[in-house]
């Protein structure tokens, strides 16, 4: 039987919550302090309508402040355009989407917050299934190794093999590789690289907050559809509703979609580009500095950085050296590039 548990990370301007499936990290919730609580999911809005698309079935919908959702609606619940509806928040935005809402009833303007989605305490006990919460030094450390795996685009599976998983524009592309695995009778082993490799995608996919269209390459070919089509429902029953599966095709791919409902961990950590944000440094200058101080207790911490990084960091700091007592001195080094800060104790 799966065995799930909860870890709850709290760093000045950031809290992150982790959930383990059989002591590998599944999921990872990011939550700053500058987050719109309008765009998180289950926040509940009184917004309205702003202009309805027929020919999709969907409404765009004012949330306030300038953002917008986007709302599905059954052809016999067409909404009028400056409507008031209440609506619940299902997916967050992404890049160059709107959050996805549904609509539960009437409302009255004018457009404002209702309720704020769950706190993260309540998403980590949902998920799972527990109100244990392990914090302290092992939640941070299995936040790190969460975050960590989250970024990681080639991920070795049990037993020996390798699983590739790339975010593309249009889908999510999985590539599974036999790689070094070795075993007597080669369709077995095939046959039982690409089962891990299924339930690990499964994992995987929620750890970094993808979703969409899914197309899993899998290893060699004659593969048996059904049990492979079984291991799936089976890996991604966690996901639904909104799970959908078609057949293993000639070239040997499965194809599925699996609803979005979070914001991908990348995008919330790292630049387009691929290196990490400024804000996301600061985050892990100012949890370095915390691990820091709690080793050498009454000593004083040097910081140093660069100054995009340090005009990010050091209010933190401020509130980290309120909280702990711990006394920090600052250097900007105005010649280090913008990645780049030290932690030392002289």
């Amino acid at each position: 039987m799966s065995t799930r548990r909860a870890f709850l990370d709290i760093t000045p301007g950031e809290t992150r919550g982790v959930v383990t499936l059989d002591g590998r990290p599944e999921h990872l919730i990011l939550s700053r302090e500058d987050d719109d609580p309008r765009l998180e999911p289950g926040a509940r809005i009184a917004a309205r309508v702003r202009k309805v698309e027929p020919a999709f079935a969907s409404a765009f919908v004012d949330l306030g402040e300038g953002l917008e959702g986007l709302m599905d609606y059954p052809p016999d619940r067409r909404p009028v355009e400056g409507q008031m509806l209440e609506v619940e928040v299902r997916s967050a935005p992404r890049l160059g989407k709107l959050a996805g809402v549904r609509a539960t009833g009437p409302a009255e303007a004018p457009v404002r917050l209702l309720a704020p989605g769950p706190a993260m305490a309540e998403r980590l006990a949902r998920l799972a299934r527990s109100q244990d919460l392990v914090t302290g030094a092992e939640a941070r450390r299995m936040a790190d190794a969460a975050e960590e795996a989250a970024l990681t685009e080639a991920h070795v599976l049990p037993g020996g093999g390798l699983v590739v998983i790339e975010p593309t524009r249009a889908l999510v592309a999985v590539d599974v590789d036999l790689g070094p695995r070795k075993g007597p009778d080669p369709k077995s082993l095939v046959r039982q690289l690409n089962l891990t490799a299924i339930a690990e995608t499964a994992r995987l996919l929620r750890l970094k907050g993808l979703g969409g269209l899914v197309v899993i390459d899998l290893a060699g070919r004659g593969h048996d559809g059904t049990a492979l089509l079984n291991a799936a429902r089976n890996a991604f029953a966690a996901d639904n509703p909104g799970v959908a599966f078609g057949p293993i095709s000639r070239f040997g791919t499965l194809e599925l979609t699996v609803p979005r409902r979070t914001r991908a961990v990348a995008e919330i950590l790292l630049e387009p580009g691929g290196d990490p944000s400024d804000r996301t440094l600061a985050q892990r200058l100012v949890r370095r500095a915390e691990s820091e101080a709690e080793a050498v207790t009454g000593r004083v911490v040097k910081i140093q950085a660069g100054p995009a990084l340090a005009r990010l960091a050091w209010p933190l700091v401020d509130r980290l050296a309120e909280r702990m007592g711990a006394r920090f001195d600052r250097e900007v080094a105005s010649d280090w590039p913008r990645d780049r800060f030290e932690i030392t104790v002289p």
